[in-house]
């Protein structure tokens, strides 16, 4: 199997390039077609294409990345890292913060280059070539390139544009759990939420209001991405985005998590189910076979269910290599954990399953990379064998998730 190639020969650009362009999903199909129709060779790349990335990558001058969250772009581009030629550059357009975006630089090689750029906008803007791109790092060989998705703003230096995205969100989210609360207090004190709209489409507050008159039914910028956004920009004394993260994630528990973000409107005013356990299945790691659930929350509490070293076709990861396969174990944890707002430091609890008790030392070596803090409580169990031929361990969590 190869990954996705699109081709255009009308030179309706300047100078054309060898894009690598990693990742899809609803905001990276319509971003990958503007390249095409820029008249750039564009190769696509995403996880379930099973090529690797670094294949996807090579001979490209210009690696773009999409992703869901800051483990997954690292993870990428660690995957890509053999197939970067010396002179590309890597242009970071997912929601990651600065300090992942410091973190890659370090990861990559000082022969390739990273600007981020991260964008403001939803699919809609992202087919019409109207997003506003907000880059940082120097941007002067690729403005181009960039403009094709939208208007491009420079930030500052690398980590700025990533910066002033996360910034931006922190009022933009917030704003909208708050116009939610309003509808809900108007509805308990008997106001029309309609009437109220109007009163409040006369204030600054308008266009956000109207947004969230009639939730909208396509997912253009998902109550998951709002979330996983607010995470990054709830720091330590950031009451109101502390305040709208704790309701966003009621609404994630209730299951909301694929919907437009003006779903929490709905919720917010009573109308979400609840459910005290809330199982999990993420689509950015292999499916499970049905039987069980990645993990499942109750409170904030997260269960994760026994993770192993196998990928989206049901094959073994590193076979034979306790190193490699624990690697992928903790590579698959974090992402569950990233997807709740957590990270290592919030695991209480870990249980692990070893078919031969003396590659601890080897399974050490890779814990020590993720887990660097206080040690969680920990059990770990030598076992005659595990549900695949093949596998050496597995690992189940319990993990307090940050209020």
């Amino acid at each position: 199997m190869q990954s996705s190639r699109w081709w255009n020969t009308s030179q309706r650009c300047s100078l054309r390039h060898v894009i690598a362009f990693l990742g899809q999903g609803r905001m990276g199909v319509p971003m990958a077609r503007r390249l095409v129709e820029a008249g750039h060779e564009v190769t696509t790349w995403r996880r379930s294409d099973g090529v690797p990335a670094a294949t996807a990558v090579d001979g490209a001058d210009l690696i773009i990345t999409m992703l869901s969250d800051p483990a997954a772009v690292r993870e990428v581009l660690t995957a890509a890292l053999p197939g970067l030629r010396p002179g590309a550059t890597v242009v970071e357009m997912s929601t990651i913060g600065p300090g992942a975006v410091r973190d890659l630089r370090a990861l990559l090689p000082a022969s390739v280059g990273l600007v981020d750029a991260p964008v403001l906008g939803s699919v809609g803007p992202a087919a019409e070539g109207t997003l506003t791109v907000l880059a940082g790092g120097d941007v002067a060989g690729w403005r181009e390139v960039l403009e094709v998705f939208g208007s491009v703003r420079e930030c500052g230096p690398l980590g700025s544009g990533a910066a002033m995205k996360v910034a931006v969100m922190s009022a933009l989210v917030p704003a909208q759990v708050l116009l939610a609360e309003t509808f809900a207090y108007g509805e308990a004190h008997g106001v029309d939420r309609n009437a109220l709209i109007d009163v409040l489409s006369g204030t600054p507050l308008g266009t956000l209001a109207e947004r969230l008159r009639v939730p909208s039914p396509e997912t253009r910028y998902s109550l998951a991405h709002a979330t996983k956004d607010l995470e990054l920009g709830a720091w330590q004394g950031a009451t109101m985005a502390t305040a709208a993260r704790a309701r966003m994630r009621e609404a994630l528990a209730a299951g909301l998590g694929e919907r437009d973000l003006t779903a929490i409107a709905g919720h917010t005013g009573g109308s979400a189910p609840r459910s005290r356990a809330v199982p999990l299945n993420l689509s950015t790691i292999p499916a499970t076979n049905g039987m069980y659930s990645h993990a499942v929350r109750a409170g904030d509490t997260l269960y994760v269910s026994g993770q192993a070293a196998f990928d989206e076709h049901g094959d073994i990861v590193g076979a034979g290599s306790m190193e490699a396969q624990a690697e992928h174990v903790f590579q698959v944890v974090s992402r569950i954990l990233a997807d709740q707002g957590a990270g290592f430091e919030d695991v209480v609890f870990i249980r692990t399953y070893l078919t031969d008790m003396e590659e601890r030392a080897a399974l050490g070596r890779v814990r020590r990379k993720y887990i660097t803090g206080t040690p969680p409580a920990s059990t770990t169990v030598e076992v005659s064998k595990l549900f695949m031929p093949g596998l050496l361990l597995e690992m189940d969590l319990i993990v307090a998730l940050p209020r």
